[in-house]
């Protein structure tokens, strides 16, 4: 059984359901439901028979992505539950910017970093090195502009504060996992209130960065890493969701239970259980079948 959720315009709903049913059972599978989901007015939820095999989930997930071209969407071939961990990417996933491309602009360098880092979301180049190439062009500029970049231009995603609460309230552990820099990700974790953070560490020498990294990578095999790790902590049953929206998050999207994109590069989002290309983040919560009146919002 596979069972897909949707969040799609409410004034074309209708028609396009009507049709993605039609499709999915000319092609050859068996439509066994489809409603509104219990407590909520806004998720529509599919059940699909089919022959449990991964070509027959991706038939049914291009039908739907026919139908459905903007929409939030969970496609499983399981019951979808609740997570007990989540792991999440930070720049344009829980913070609605990317840090080092921010940063860059107190050094007059921002189109040049920026234009390095969407080619490293986007799978066109090495993390690693690009990473690293962008850091050592930042060498010689102020500890302050971090602290000016943080107040200035920093900010939590929509939706970020409320789907980490509302997580946390029904015993879910938090982790924030990020290619970039423990400078930002540390009160970026204390405001949304994750308990966990992995990430880079700026060198910073007589107050100015060297252009240079302290300790390892943190890249797309330690994301991954990451969430294996917190999995078997909590045992090797517990429910993972783990969020992104780059190349870098692959790994980690694909080793959860539930692998969501976040407004992704392509394919960070071909890779993930679920996209949320509509809503803010806490469409996620819709997706689970939170009910809104049990979110946690501050």
């Amino acid at each position: 059984m596979l069972i897909a959720r949707l969040i799609a315009d409410p004034e074309t709903l209708g028609d396009n359901l009507a049709r993605a049913m039609e499709l999915i059972e000319d092609a050859g599978f068996e439509v066994a439901g489809a409603g509104m989901l219990d407590f909520s007015d806004s998720v529509v939820e599919i059940e699909v028979i089919d022959g449990e095999q991964p070509a027959d989930r991706a038939k049914v997930r291009t039908i739907l992505d026919h139908c459905f071209p903007a929409c939030d969407m969970l496609i499983s071939d399981r019951i979808i539950e609740t997570p007990r961990l989540f792991v999440s990417d930070m720049d344009s996933t829980m913070i609605a910017a990317e840090c080092i491309d921010e940063l860059a602009d107190f050094a007059g360098l921002k189109a040049r970093i920026a234009d390095i880092t969407e080619r490293a979301m986007q799978g066109e180049l090495d993390f690693e090195s690009a990473l690293r190439e962008r850091v050592g062009l930042l060498a010689g500029l102020s500890q302050g502009a971090i602290d000016q970049c943080l107040d200035e231009r920093i900010a939590a995603m929509p939706g970020a504060r409320t789907l980490v609460a509302t997580l946390k309230s029904r015993g879910c552990h938090t982790v924030l996992v990020t290619g970039g820099f423990h400078s930002f990700a540390d009160p970026v974790a204390a405001e949304l209130g994750f308990e966990r953070v992995v990430g880079n560490r700026l060198e910073i020498v007589d107050g100015k960065l060297t252009g240079k990294l302290e300790g390892g990578i943190v890249d797309s095999g330690v994301k991954k890493a990451v969430l294996l790790e917190e999995t078997a902590r909590l045992g090797p049953a517990t429910v993972s969701l783990a969020t992104g929206d780059g190349a870098n998050d692959i790994p980690m999207i694909e080793a959860a239970t539930f692998g969501i994109a976040y407004y992704a590069k392509p394919k960070a989002r071909a890779a993930a259980d679920g996209r949320i290309d509509r809503g803010d983040l806490t469409a996620i919560l819709e997706l689970f079948g939170i009910p809104q009146e049990d979110w946690v919002i501050d």
